[in-house]
């Protein structure tokens, strides 16, 4: 264990937030990170020099934790989601971040926002059971509900959206995922993928999106992969929707409840963050059959005193890793496994 751990090097610990820290999100370009946590604000992190240092604090806006934070992809835009039931978006304006919309409709806490990788969607889910999808209007001054989908029976952990395509990932209390798509104006459930057997708390695409892995309260990882239809395994596809089938599951490793999953799309490399307050490096190694891939443990490290609710791999350079936790720090890690 202690080879592995040094795959991980400690860059630097920020300080700042009063309680836990629930998320952390890369901006598209890699240059700055937004946290967020049960103290109401969302700080943003930046380089000076060499040293990373709070640049801004937004405060004021939610009257509870502040669940999740997630950049728009032009850079410009941040979407907040609160246990108050409403999602903020802020703009960057005059240089100076402002809530410019507030998103109401959900019924209790939001867990989740998410942009869709063109701008044009936002998607937020919450306890009500529900995902809502928001269309952007006049370059973000404007939102529209366009969809609200009624798909999970309990509390709705997360939403993901597909690298390239408008196709929207959720996961939650029920132990599922769902995949949505847009035919002719509505939206519609277009995969359901069972296999977990407790909580499914977060999900991360490949760089390609032809592959989903997924982390749970079943201590457990699984990787999934898409069959389109035509597939030359043969696989069918009824509807002419894609199937996703699990081709991996990855278990004995976690302690206690896997809470984040990020997959990097550089180097490849799966870093999960867990309720036994360590991160796990997890990398792919070759397999004759990609309906069976293999991946191996690279790299663990303790890395909070408590619970690591989020990791997130730094979107242009691959050895940069963040993580938060309920000890109200976040770290930023260089990961050297090669």
């Amino acid at each position: 264990q202690e080879m592995t751990s040094r795959a991980l090097v400690l860059v630097a610990t920020l300080k700042g937030h009063q309680e836990d820290v629930w998320n952390a999100a890369w901006n598209p370009t890699g240059s700055l990170l937004a946290t967020c946590g049960t103290d109401k604000t969302i700080r943003i992190w930046g380089l000076e020099g060499d040293s990373w240092v709070c640049k801004t604090v937004l405060t004021d806006t939610h009257s509870k934790t502040i669940r999740s934070v997630s950049w728009s992809p032009c850079g410009n835009m941040l979407s907040s989601a609160s246990f108050d039931g409403t999602v903020c978006v802020w703009n960057k304006r005059k240089g100076e971040f402002q809530c410019t919309s507030t998103l109401e409709g959900h019924e209790n806490e939001v867990k989740s926002t998410a942009w869709s990788p063109s701008g044009a969607f936002l998607a937020t889910c919450s306890r009500d059971k529900s995902v809502w999808i928001w269309e952007v209007l006049e370059d973000g001054d404007e939102f529209e509900c366009a969809s609200v989908l009624h798909q999970h029976i309990q509390d709705v952990k997360h939403v993901r959206w597909h690298p390239t395509e408008e196709l929207l990932v959720s996961c939650g209390y029920d132990d599922t995922i769902k995949m949505y798509k847009e035919d002719d104006d509505d939206w519609y459930c277009c995969a359901s993928l069972e296999g977990h057997e407790s909580t499914v708390w977060s999900i991360a695409f490949d760089a390609s999106g032809d592959r989903l892995a997924s982390c749970s309260g079943d201590q457990t990882v699984k990787i999934w992969r898409a069959y389109k239809p035509g597939n030359p395994e043969g696989i069918p596809t009824p509807n002419k929707d894609t199937v996703w089938k699990c081709v991996c599951t990855l278990s004995g490793y976690h302690q206690r409840a896997v809470y984040d999953i990020s997959w990097s799309w550089h180097s490849g490399l799966i870093a999960t963050a867990c309720g036994d307050d360590i991160i796990r490096i997890f990398k792919e190694t070759f397999s004759q059959d990609p309906n069976q891939p293999n991946f191996s443990l690279v790299c663990e490290k303790k890395a909070h005193n408590t619970d690591i609710n989020c990791i997130a791999w730094n979107p242009k350079d691959p050895t940069l890793l963040a993580s938060c936790s309920d000890d109200s720090t976040v770290c930023l890690w260089k990961c050297t496994v090669e």
